[in-house]
């Protein structure tokens, strides 16, 4: 049995946003920016694919631009923030994602941005109190913290932060790749500067997501060389990866409840089997559903002398999980997010994550296959 458990790092496509896709490939294969009826049917189609993103977000859709996906599009948001917008300072946290943490550390070397870190507490919680205290500095400052870190799941006050950032003159980005498409977004009530999406997150295609830029907030593009989105993006759009991340959205929110009851559920059950199993398992970050991204589940097992062996023997058993970010595999050094919150790295750590297609017996199966390794002793 082969069972997938490592849908933070991407997710299976649908099969209906496969079937979107196909004519698009075969027959749409005009140039949005060409004037003939081939271009102007792709045109039609690209339009009409961003206005019914936005109107799920409650948006309009010239705040939306289309990108490779979120890294490209949390790279706009800084770089734009800093280059464009007065920004000399960026309030941020130790367990971002690399594509935030990384392009701060970049824009500190070239362009001389204080970089700030959030004190987190054990759970990878911020305070805002503390920033709160900084944000009453007259530092021109974006603060750029993740809804949902992808790792250890604690979510963000997000609505909080953005409050206290207006109150403060500070623009606002959230990488909310991992919860784009899990929770409903209303952009209308949300006073916010920037957020982002990656629709392989959410059953749609690699290789295409956007940036959301408040109609308030002006930017210039990262990538020059056309006039695609309306300027601020240069590049052929890719328009058939778009209609798959235009239907993606479309499935994610035609009953996101029921889909939110079954994840949980299942996260909830293999939380409760794992406490059964192992009476000193420990789970990093924030478990309950108020607190923490439904999807994850970052787990602490007991110590081994093999820890290191775990996942790779589970993938032996055909069950995929993760030690971290997928983005990171193949790093020599173990995971920054659990580094940032002083997590015990003796003790095997595994990312399990879910979607909509998983299934209890899976779930089990998993489980069984992690037991018999802890009866073996590895």
């Amino acid at each position: 049995m082969n069972v997938y458990l490592d849908n933070a790092a991407t997710t299976p496509v649908a099969p209906e946003v496969v079937e979107a896709m196909i004519p698009v490939l075969y027959h749409n294969f005009g140039n949005p920016s060409s004037t003939h009826a081939f271009g102007r049917q792709a045109k039609a189609l690209l339009e009409n694919s961003r206005r019914s993103i936005a109107q799920v977000l409650h948006c309009a859709p010239s705040e939306l631009i289309f990108t490779s996906g979120g890294t490209e599009a949390d790279n706009m948001a800084l770089h734009s923030a800093v280059t464009q917008l007065g920004v000399k300072r960026i309030i941020t946290s130790a367990i971002e994602h690399h594509a935030v943490g990384h392009t701060a550390e970049a824009l500190k070397v070239s362009d001389g941005i204080e970089v700030v870190y959030l004190t987190l507490d054990p759970k990878g919680n911020i305070s805002l109190q503390e920033l709160e205290q900084f944000l009453q500095e007259p530092t021109p400052t974006i603060v750029s913290l993740m809804h949902a870190n992808n790792e250890i799941a604690t979510l963000l006050p997000l609505a909080s932060v953005a409050k206290l950032c207006r109150q403060y003159g500070a623009y606002f980005h959230s990488d909310t790749v991992q919860t784009m498409g899990h929770y409903h977004f209303d952009l209308a009530a949300l006073d916010i500067d920037f957020i982002t999406c990656a629709a392989h997150k959410f059953h749609g295609p690699k290789g295409i997501g956007f940036l959301y830029v408040n109609k308030k907030t002006r930017v210039n593009p990262l990538i020059h060389g056309g006039s695609q989105e309306r300027g601020l993006r240069g590049g052929t759009e890719n328009i058939a990866g778009v209609v798959g991340l235009a239907k993606a959205i479309e499935l994610a929110y035609t009953d996101l409840e029921a889909h939110q009851n079954h994840v949980w559920n299942l996260k909830n059950y293999m939380i409760t089997r794992l406490q059964a199993l192992f009476p000193e398992v420990l789970f990093h970050g924030e478990t309950s559903y108020e607190k923490a991204l439904y999807t994850v589940l970052n787990v602490c097992l007991p110590a081994t002398p093999k820890a290191g062996l775990l996942l790779f023997t589970l993938d032996l058993k055909g069950v995929a999980v993760s030690g971290g970010s997928a983005c990171t595999s193949g790093a020599a050094k173990g995971s920054h997010v659990l580094e940032g919150i002083g997590a015990n790295m003796n003790r095997p750590n595994a990312r399990f994550s879910f979607s909509r297609f998983t299934t209890k017996a899976e779930i089990d199966y998993a489980l069984q296959q992690i037991e018999e390794v802890y009866q073996k002793n590895l």
